[in-house]
């Protein structure tokens, strides 16, 4: 079993400084290394988070997130930013009421109801404001950048993938430089059940550290390869309230980008034990070489 991490002793005075006493403290982390999160009870019964970012560059995106992006999912659809601290990479967050929907054993129907709610609040997401010159750039060579990674994961992941799983890889990376031109904005980056919170059928999105300008349709590739590919009803229902059917470029860069993720996790799951990861990974590869070779 895990051993809880303690709440940071500077941490905690700032945000006492803030709210007041802290009374009780819970580790909220999730299963991996660098996951620093913590329920924090105030002398007053209220619940808030405590969040230390894993890199300054985690920081500045959920800072900037949370105080210009997520206001737009509206009132009690995603936590608020209290205040930041950027010595400590910290950020005293208020709580969504709730449970991570893949913890709550939904019903068939319960869960298209989670995915048509997630559809809208990622619409929301997306469509939140004008770009800036600077964001459009980043937005509009993202896809470039994703298929740039592509060569560092095969080192990494080595002999995990065969020769031809390999090649499928890279021609993917370079298919998915080709697609052309297709909807950006701003994305959650981690768009995936752990993320969202279910209170009495109403959901909430939390974790915004990986928002940044990007190509839309990159918010899918978790939910692809994970959710959808077994429930297609579920995806049905997500692009229902979405407001509209992906593109065709869309739906060439959403398959080339399922590859680059598969690799990435046989590059990292492995390497932090991570079961789950690892076997999304080798399941999207096994798939895709089957497809090409039927």
């Amino acid at each position: 079993m895990r051993q809880p991490k303690p709440l940071p002793p500077t941490v905690r005075r700032w945000a006492e400084q803030l709210i007041g006493p802290v009374v009780s403290v819970r580790d909220a982390s999730h299963d991996w290394d660098r996951s620093r999160v913590w329920e924090v009870e105030g002398a007053d019964g209220v619940h808030r988070y405590v969040k230390v970012s894993p890199s300054e560059k985690f920081f500045t995106r959920e800072t900037r997130a949370y105080r210009y992006v997520v206001p737009t999912l509206g009132h009690s659809r995603a936590p608020q930013l209290i205040d930041s601290r950027a010595e400590d990479l910290a950020l005293l967050l208020t709580a969504v009421h709730g449970a991570p929907a893949k913890e709550l054993g939904l019903s068939a129907g319960d869960w298209r109801a989670v995915h048509q709610q997630a559809g809208a609040l990622c619409a929301r997401l997306h469509e939140a404001g004008e770009l800036g010159r600077a964001d459009r750039v980043e937005a509009e060579a993202s896809l470039g950048a994703a298929a740039d990674g592509a060569e560092k994961y095969l080192a990494r992941a080595g002999d995990r993938l065969s020769g031809g799983e390999q090649r499928l890889v890279r021609d993917h990376a370079a298919q998915l430089r080709c697609v052309g031109p297709v909807p950006v904005g701003y994305i959650h980056g981690d768009n995936q059940p752990r993320n969202w919170m279910v209170s009495e059928g109403v959901l909430a999105i939390i974790d915004f550290e990986r928002t940044r300008p990007a190509a839309r349709v990159q918010d899918l590739v978790i939910l692809a390869v994970t959710q959808w590919i077994d429930h297609p009803d579920r995806e049905r229902a997500f692009l229902s309230s979405y407001g509209r059917a992906l593109t065709d470029a869309e739906r060439h860069a959403l398959r080339c980008l399922t590859a680059l993720d598969a690799v990435n996790c046989l590059a990292w799951g492995p390497d932090n034990n991570d079961e789950v990861v690892t076997a999304r990974g080798r399941r999207t590869l096994d798939r895709l070489m089957k497809e090409i070779g039927s």
